[in-house]
């Protein structure tokens, strides 16, 4: 059977919508919320919303829904819709010294200023399949509820009585803990020749090479969450120089400012968003670190995503140190290697286009190993022939 071109049919492709469209219902049941999706499936919207590049959680949950869970996809549609969107103003820096702390963890130093934070975490949870959530009680989560509250009431009230507690709207502020290496001076300076002097915006200029540290850092941030992990992963698994540890590990909400419109020198609040952030510490050495200043120090990986996303910004700071290693000889040391490998969207686009026709391609394909194969049959022939005359003439 021959291989033939053939045309794709606009019915076959209006009938494969509505087929898409039929699927999740097939079931039957009521529609799901967005409001559902945000709340309870909070971690795949705050990846949606990182790897998307853009922090609205109801229309990532809403990109979740449309997409019917997958991740990549959800990202898709919500960093398409981004770029629908007009730029009015770039944000001042975030100043995550004044975050709204829900979780703050350091490995470095038990003892640390501020305290840690475990926050809502499953890192000490077993991790068995809870099968009486198949069918859940709405009275007894809402008893939960209740008592949960009222027991952290109770206590807030008692802290507020004592005088323990901060006043209403006081937010606490946590010293960073790398301070403390910074304080010893074991810590390298971070001095990158001038690069944070500019500031590069990988959505309006394309990337170049050797990337500064705050396009490496910007593309990171969207960067596909189990990519950044598989290449952390690779360099402490052995193929590198990195033996990192968590200086320390942040995950609240920062306020988000820009300079007021109408009054310079004065800024203003917009909102705020849930980032993480990670620093990693890692011991450098001089000869092959662009920090190190002749002297064994530790110098610090930088990480910081949209949500909750631990894994993520760990592999970020991570990498922003594997990247700064000179005499690159691993590939999560190779950073045109890793930044032009850790976009999802575009690589699942690139992986999803062979789905589409190559007909004419693999034509040229097929011909090509036809002609090779013919060739290689008449060679075969006329060396037996020549085999069998020389053999002839050898008998004779």
């Amino acid at each position: 059977m021959a291989y033939v071109a053939v045309k794709g049919g606009s019915h076959a492709i209006h009938e494969a919508e509505k087929l898409l469209k039929y699927i999740p219902w097939k079931e039957g049941g009521a529609p799901l919320e967005v409001q559902q999706i945000r709340t309870g499936m909070r971690l795949a919207v705050d990846r949606v919303m990182s790897e998307g590049s853009l922090y609205d959680p109801d229309l990532a949950a809403l990109a979740l829904k449309q997409a019917e869970g997958d991740v990549l996809e959800a990202s898709f549609l919500l960093r398409a819709f981004r770029s629908t969107l007009v730029r009015n103003f770039y944000t001042l820096p975030i100043q995550t010294e004044n975050m709204e702390v829900i979780r703050r963890i350091s490995a470095t130093f038990k003892e640390v200023p501020g305290g840690q934070y475990l926050g809502p975490t499953r890192d000490y949870t077993k991790r068995l399949l809870d099968l009486s959530r198949m069918e859940e009680d709405p009275s007894e989560i809402m008893k939960y509820v209740t008592e949960y509250l009222s027991e952290n009431l109770s206590e807030a009230l008692q802290q507020e009585l004592t005088g323990t507690r901060a006043s209403e709207g006081e937010i606490p502020v946590f010293p960073r803990v790398i301070e403390l290496l910074r304080a010893e001076e074991l810590l390298a300076t971070g001095e990158l020749q001038g690069e944070d002097d500019i500031v590069d915006d990988i959505t309006r200029h394309a990337i170049s090479f050797p990337a500064s540290r705050s396009a490496r850092l910007q593309t990171m941030a969207r960067g596909e969450s189990g990519a950044l992990m598989a290449f952390a992963y690779s360099s402490v698994r052995g193929y590198g120089d990195v033996h990192p540890t968590i200086g320390e590990l942040r995950v609240g909400y920062v306020p988000v400012e820009i300079e007021h419109p109408f009054y310079p020198g004065e800024k203003m609040t917009i909102g705020r968003v849930l980032v993480t952030e990670s620093e990693m510490v890692v011991r450098v050495h001089a000869e092959n670190h662009r920090e190190a200043a002749g002297r064994a120090q530790f110098a610090v990986g930088y990480g910081l995503c949209f949500g909750h996303n631990e894994d993520k910004a760990i592999s970020m700071s991570i990498l922003d140190q594997t990247m700064q290693q000179q005499n690159a000889d691993s590939p999560a040391q190779d950073e045109e290697f890793v930044l032009y490998h850790i976009d999802g969207i575009e690589s699942s686009g690139f992986i999803s286009h062979f789905k589409l026709p190559h007909y004419v391609d693999f034509q040229a394909e097929l011909q090509r190993v036809r002609s090779i194969n013919d060739s290689g049959d008449r060679r075969a022939e006329e060396d037996g022939e020549q085999e069998k005359e020389a053999t002839t003439h050898g008998s004779l």
